[in-house]
């Protein structure tokens, strides 16, 4: 009797275990990325020598304050962000993991805006496909942090959803370089070139975040829903 209750407590708990874990990893190595954007953006906004960065323009300062602030306050909120998906920082401490999601909401929601900003005052290198496709990329999350926000403050519980959506689109700008690294360990860099005008560039456009939302909202929709517990017969 006793092994079958410890197989049943380890059957119970290790989904949780398992998906901490992962989220523990995801941090590990998403929070190597955020702290070199928070360095480029860094860089950017404070260096004496931030005119040598391809991003700076002595001739547009508002786009530079943009592009710098895009990359420090994403940078910053990468690193939180996974921090959210952790089970156990969300039952025990409630009340850090409520605070912890309006800092992240916010911090998505302006690190959008200055993608946004550069990309109406400046375009990206990539010409009007990355533009497009980053816009689009930037509005998604502009949406997300919104929903997430205005779902949590009414205490509806769907705001667990728009959380979950808002986490994969912050890690989306992580996951856009993921790929390009796995890409060129595996093919030397087919299809790819410095103006981002290959195949692959064109296909990660969109392949760093959509598929990842798609997934994300079939689970939403087959996943089971939690049900009470029967009460024991009286």
């Amino acid at each position: 009797m006793r092994q079958s209750r410890r197989t049943h407590l380890w059957a119970a708990t290790r989904p949780s275990w398992l998906r901490d874990g992962g989220m523990v990893l995801v941090i590990l190595m998403a929070g190597v990325f955020g702290l070199y954007a928070i360095g480029e953006g860094d860089f950017g906004l404070f260096s004496a020598d931030r005119a040598t960065s391809q991003f700076f323009s002595s001739q547009a300062p508002l786009s530079n304050t943009a592009i710098f602030s895009h990359m420090w306050l994403g940078g910053v909120v990468t690193i939180l962000v996974p921090l959210q998906a952790i089970g156990w920082l969300r039952s025990k401490l409630p009340a850090l993991h409520r605070a912890l999601g309006y800092l992240i909401a916010a911090l998505a929601f302006a690190t959008a805006m200055g993608g946004l900003a550069y990309i109406v005052l400046r375009g990206t290198q990539g010409g009007w496909p990355m533009s497009l496709a980053f816009a689009a990329y930037g509005l998604l999350m502009l949406a997300a942090a919104v929903q997430t926000l205005r779902h949590a403050r009414a205490g509806w519980v769907t705001h667990r959803d728009w959380a979950l959506r808002l986490v994969v689109l912050i890690l989306g700008s992580w996951l856009y370089r993921v790929h390009y690294g796995l890409w060129y360990m595996a093919t030397g860099g087919l299809a790819s070139n410095e103006a981002f005008t290959g195949a692959f560039d064109l296909i990660n456009l969109v392949a760093f975040y959509l598929p990842y939302l798609i997934a994300l909202e079939l689970w939403l929709r087959v996943r089971p829903s939690a049900r009470p517990e029967p009460s024991a017969p009286a």
